[in-house]
């Protein structure tokens, strides 16, 4: 694993961290950094970072919380408090 790899794990885990504490505005700034990191390093955020993250406001999501997720025909449909809906298949 190389350096900008595991900066993204720690930065996803002081995020999620950050978020429980109720600090949503420092978990923010973690995402912006990883979301820099990966761009400047080409490198493709892992599946789990993508799915708990908001594309428009850059929340890390805590279903419950900040989150609603929903099943609908064969996809999962998470919906940011923003207001952002990313949705994703399963089987």
């Amino acid at each position: 694993m190389s350096i900008p790899e595991e900066r993204i794990d720690r930065l996803e885990a002081l995020a999620r961290e950050a978020t429980r504490a109720g600090e949503d505005d420092r978990a923010r700034e973690y995402v912006r950094l990883a979301r820099r990191i990966a761009e400047r390093h080409r490198l493709r955020l892992p599946r789990h970072f993508r799915r708990f993250t908001c594309d428009r406001c850059d929340a890390y999501l805590r279903p419950g919380v900040n989150a609603r997720v929903r099943l609908q025909s064969g996809r999962v449909v998470v919906a940011c408090d923003c207001g952002e809906l990313t949705r994703y298949p399963y089987k």
